[in-house]
């Protein structure tokens, strides 16, 4: 059973303060795009989970307990009342730790994959609640499209967005801890005495969606963790302005970073300014992507 699952990116990251729980208030406009992770269940030769990983970010990917395909198997049968035997095969694509949450659509497909091959039926509402529980990344992987997801970001909401969107994906040396981003996005807050407002969704932001605006898009791409991920990694600035000098509509750190995301007005601009970043030398590479995208999706059945 093999699943397909698309990277995200943010268009819109509100932070606010911190909560009791540790996490954070946040109005995440996901969009999901497509550059896609595979993941395929199979039945296991012994009474166990395996994990093997391959493509071009396998090195970095854990391939025991702490892996979030393995933890979503194993909550799912949990829920099931069942062996959360299985062996997952994921083949990466989306990079690693490189805020576009490869790790967490990883754990989608292989809730997707695991509940048709143990023939469980799950209810879409009923994988979504798993999903929550494994990370706060995890409900828009299934969902894909575009939506504003409240709370840590598992509240999810579609959004409509007319269009298609190209996208060039700056890829940078190295990955970022979310939870080290957070907690500098805090600090840079209470050494500047900036407020930690309450977060709201971007009115304008929606509006270019809904008109399929690509230059007014643009314009309105935010990410609250901008300033932190650029502290804790201090080249992406020149990457971000490289990209806008280069004549990108819009330039943001994804998520928690490192990656930078920049929006092109058409798929020969993205190609164009895919090459004149590898050639500004300010990343390890580049990859483009269109969205939005569709979110975990069966490509095949054995």
């Amino acid at each position: 059973m093999t699943v397909r699952v698309p990277a995200k990116v943010n268009l819109q990251l509100s932070v606010g303060p911190p909560r009791d729980d540790g996490y954070h208030d946040l109005v995440n406009v996901f969009h999901a795009v497509s550059l896609f992770d595979e993941v395929t269940a199979s039945r296991p030769e012994k009474d166990e989970i395996t994990v093997e990983v391959g493509g071009g970010f396998a090195g970095q990917v854990p391939v025991d307990g702490e892996n979030l395909a393995a933890r979503a198997a194993v909550a799912l049968a949990a829920r099931a009342g069942r062996s959360p035997a299985v062996r997952l095969r994921i083949h990466k694509t989306i990079p690693v730790a490189g805020g576009m949450a490869g790790g967490s659509a990883d754990a989608a497909a292989a809730l997707v994959a695991c509940d048709r091959l143990w023939g469980l039926g799950t209810p879409r509402e009923e994988l979504m609640e798993i999903a929550a529980g494994i990370g706060s990344d995890v409900p828009f992987a299934l969902l894909g499209g575009t939506a504003v997801g409240t709370g840590r970001g598992e509240n999810l909401t579609p959004v409509p967005a007319a269009g298609r969107y190209h996208w060039v994906f700056a890829l940078a040396e190295g990955g970022l801890s979310t939870p080290k981003v957070y907690a500098e996005c805090d600090r840079i807050r209470e050494a500047t005495g900036e407020p930690a407002a309450w977060p709201e969704r971007s009115e304008p932001l929606m509006a270019a969606l809904a008109a399929g605006d690509v230059k007014a898009l643009g314009a309105t791409l935010v990410n609250d963790l901008q300033p932190a991920a650029v502290m804790l990694c201090r080249p992406l600035a020149r990457t971000l302005a490289a990209g806008r000098e280069r004549g990108a509509l819009g330039a943001l750190v994804s998520g928690s970073g490192p990656t930078c995301a920049f929006l092109a007005e058409s798929a020969a601009h993205a190609d164009d300014l895919s090459v004149a970043l590898n050639l500004a030398g300010v990343c390890r590479t580049t990859v483009t992507a269109d969205g939005p995208a569709p979110g975990a999706t069966v490509t095949s059945e054995e």
